[in-house]
């Protein structure tokens, strides 16, 4: 029996690549469903079939986006020896990806919809929950230094440490979008290490 309509003229992963780059540039609510059907260079209705809604679109670009840019900073948190090296090397591997020059400088996970219309809070939703996976995966790559015996910071202040370095990513992605350059960043990361041994140090008690 013959397959009922007529073939994709288009290739998916092209078209959700293409997907990726316009929501990179322009963030969700700047890019609109026509801005989309002309970059993937397919109709709205072929979008809806293969893709669902602009909304399952951006989600199907948002994991895209986390096997490839956003891959590096998670790979160095899994594949560092101790929590701190693969800190520093998690904040170094953010700051290469969000100058990288053939890219927008800044990161989607924080900055591709922060504010925005009411009936976008479903996306908005969606990458902050992200983003708390994000803390997630920090605070468990903390957890791993201790147990591991390279960490002895209080397991109570894991939390607040974790907290610390998210924002520094997110801090970065920022920076990066209002025009630092990588040496700028580097200088951030620095400050941002050397407050480490501070942080992880067990609280010390005065002599009474």
């Amino acid at each position: 029996m013959a397959a009922r309509g007529r073939p994709r003229t288009f290739d998916p992963d092209t078209a959700l690549r293409q997907a990726l780059d316009l929501f990179w540039e322009r963030g969700y609510e700047g890019t609109s469903l026509n801005d989309l059907a002309q970059a993937m260079g397919i109709a709205s209705a072929s979008i809806y079939a293969c893709f669902g809604g602009k909304q399952d679109l951006f989600r199907k670009v948002m994991a895209l986006y986390g096997t490839t840019s956003g891959e590096p900073p998670r790979r160095a948190l899994r594949e560092q020896p101790t929590a701190r090296a693969a800190i520093h090397a998690m904040l170094r591997a953010t700051a290469d990806q969000i100058t990288h020059p053939d890219t927008p400088h800044y990161c989607m996970l924080i900055l591709a919809a922060p504010t925005g219309a009411l009936e976008n809070h479903a996306v908005r939703e969606f990458l902050a929950d992200r983003r708390r996976d994000q803390l997630t995966t920090i605070k468990d790559r903390l957890a791993r230094g201790i147990t591991d015996g390279d960490l002895t910071a209080p397991p109570a202040s894991l939390d607040a440490i974790a907290r610390y370095y998210t924002t520094i990513v997110q801090g970065l992605s920022i920076q990066a979008r209002d025009g630092a350059t990588r040496d700028e960043l580097e200088a951030i990361i620095t400050c941002a290490m050397a407050a480490w041994d501070t942080l992880t140090s067990a609280p010390s008690h005065p002599v009474s």
